[in-house]
């Protein structure tokens, strides 16, 4: 992906994800990925006052569970014929 430039995931993958698709599911969370590393980076000071960065696996599995929970919820019907024209065709 390049930086500063979104890519879209195609309307077909959102459609799979939402159906149960273990496949499609793992391309989300796979386009998420770097999103949710960010999310799930905690900065600590040591007892020496040092910065030290580290990844909270838990923070960032619970982020993937809670991804995953809203797409098994979406409800792709809700998206209208002009959204689904606007996007991006394979």
């Amino acid at each position: 992906m390049n930086q500063g430039k979104h890519t879209l995931l195609p309307y077909e993958i959102i459609l799979l994800a939402t159906s149960g698709d273990s496949e499609a599911i793992h391309v989300v969370l796979a386009h998420y990925e770097k999103y949710i590393s960010a999310l799930s980076t905690r900065a600590v000071r040591t007892e020496e006052g040092m910065a030290r960065v580290f990844l909270d696996a838990e923070l960032q599995h619970r982020l993937e569970n809670k991804l995953i929970s809203r797409i098994l919820a979406f409800d792709a019907s809700m998206i209208s014929g002009t959204a689904k024209e606007s996007m991006p065709k394979k």
